[in-house]
């Protein structure tokens, strides 16, 4: 079964957000609406993911932050592009790591 509306969604916290929660499991090639922060957008999957975990919203260089909920919630350890699954096979925790202001 989808998600709101009977779609694939993935939500979105905040502006600062490169990252989204996706709300059903989802397959390679699907197509994913966007909500949250009054968004009416859309992304296409480049691999399955399961229910709860993330997809890029953007491409995300090597070394750069994965923010999530506003938060840095770990780094990229290597390139990852706009629609793929990001979770431990391409980024590192820094949770304890970085002095956060």
């Amino acid at each position: 079964m989808g998600g709101l509306m009977g779609g694939k969604i993935a939500l979105i916290i905040d502006k600062k957000d490169n990252v989204a929660t996706v709300l059903n499991n989802i397959k390679k090639g699907d197509t994913i609406m966007l909500r949250g922060l009054n968004l009416d957008d859309q992304i296409i999957s480049n691999d399955d993911i399961p229910r709860g975990h993330k997809i890029a919203l953007i491409n995300i260089n090597k070394g750069e932050y994965i923010i999530k909920y506003g938060e840095i919630i770990g780094m990229a350890i290597k390139d990852i592009k706009k629609g793929d699954y990001v979770h431990t096979h391409n980024i590192d925790s820094i949770r304890g790591k970085i002095e956060v202001s």
